[in-house]
């Protein structure tokens, strides 16, 4: 049976999910937002949540929102507008946080730059001040889609970026620019000098790993691996082990197609490119990544979870060392934009769209 075929008819077993009455978990709708897009808890079990075209909330775990200030000018449209956040590592002490978000550039071109700012709380929502851009994808070029823009620090305080090719292809292979990329960075910006192409000077110095399509999902695990989700083409969706260094080979090698229906060699015809560990054909869409660590779910802890556009679902991931699968998944019967882990160990899901809901997961 050919190999495209096995894949289909198991992710179909596998969406044949028990009903929600069945999950493992009770759902708790906590808010509604207009195209919020990531979530990022602070300290004191409040949440940041940001909504595509711009507007940044401080919302408590009851689900009262109020505004931040500051945020910068965001280019908003298709795939793009206000993107990730995250916290420094040293939040507590210097209250310095980072964003996601696109930037219009000239000649109607646009790409994505990250951002660090100050962020003051207090009884009426927030402010941003002392907005400083410490990155930005290059070059810029037309049109809205695949910007990536995943924030994410490593155990050891590293910033990593995730930066997609833009919809334009080749950028992905090539080292003039960051566009299909992992990028790694120390927190202010500047390039590790350990980093792999660092010698090359430039934008090349930032590249961690190439040959991405559209990552939108990273995350580290208990062993210090970090992983990342990938959209593909038509078909052949991603889970990637991310190696320094490596190339996984888009567009010269994907296990989808073009949406033009022209085929694209896959994985296996070309060993020189890091593989997918696992990947999904039809498609999941997958739109984030969280790996659990938390102990509410004890049964679930060192999973992944993969929250699913398309599929509306959210797909739970058992790993094996350097090796992952698919072990269950759960129909949402919405668009999921993002997951996280709360500080108690519930694990909260961003639906997509205008409307999307702030859901908390918690075991029955």
């Amino acid at each position: 049976m050919p190999r495209r075929l096995i894949v289909m008819l198991l992710v179909a077993v596998a969406g044949c999910a028990a009903a929600e009455n069945d999950f493992p978990f009770a759902v708790q709708t906590v808010a509604e937002f207009n195209e919020p897009w990531a979530m990022e808890f602070l300290p004191d079990g409040r949440l940041l949540v940001s909504e595509k075209k711009g507007n940044l909330l401080i919302v408590t775990q009851d689900g009262e929102a109020a505004e931040v200030s500051g945020v910068p000018e965001v280019d908003y449209g298709g795939q793009g507008g206000f993107g990730d956040l995250a916290l420094h590592p040293e939040y507590e002490d210097n209250g310095i946080v980072y964003l996601s978000y696109v930037e219009e550039g000239e000649g109607n071109t646009r790409g994505a730059a990250v951002a660090t700012a100050t962020l003051s709380l207090d009884a009426y929502g927030g402010k941003l001040s002392d907005v400083s851009v410490i990155w930005r994808q290059v070059p810029k070029v037309k049109g809205r889609g695949h910007y990536g823009h995943r924030l994410l620090f490593s155990p050891d305080g590293y910033l990593f970026i995730s930066s997609g090719e833009r919809q334009k292809f080749d950028p992905a292979q090539d080292m003039q620019g960051n566009l299909g990329k992992i990028i790694r960075l120390h927190a202010d910006g500047s390039v590790p000098d350990d980093n792999p192409f660092a010698e090359r000077t430039g934008v090349t110095a930032q590249i961690w790993t190439l040959g991405h399509r559209n990552p939108l999902g990273i995350a580290f695990d208990a062993q210090g691996q970090l992983w990342s989700t990938e959209m593909g083409p038509r078909g052949g969706d991603e889970l990637n082990r991310i190696m320094r260094a490596e190339n996984y080979g888009y567009p010269l090698v994907s296990n989808g197609r073009h949406y033009s229906f022209k085929d694209i060699p896959d994985h296996d015809t070309r060993p020189e490119f890091a593989a997918p560990k696992v990947w999904w054909d039809p498609v999941i869409s997958p739109a984030d990544l969280m790996i659990y660590s938390g102990q509410l779910f004890a049964d679930w802890n060192a999973n992944g979870f993969i929250p699913g556009l398309s599929s509306e679902s959210l797909v739970r991931i058992e790993f094996d060392g350097t090796e992952a699968r698919e072990a269950e998944r759960f129909d949402m019967g919405k668009r999921i934009r993002a997951v996280a882990q709360g500080p108690n160990g519930a694990i909260w899901l961003l639906e997509d769209k205008r409307g999307g809901r702030l859901l908390k997961l918690t075991p029955r």
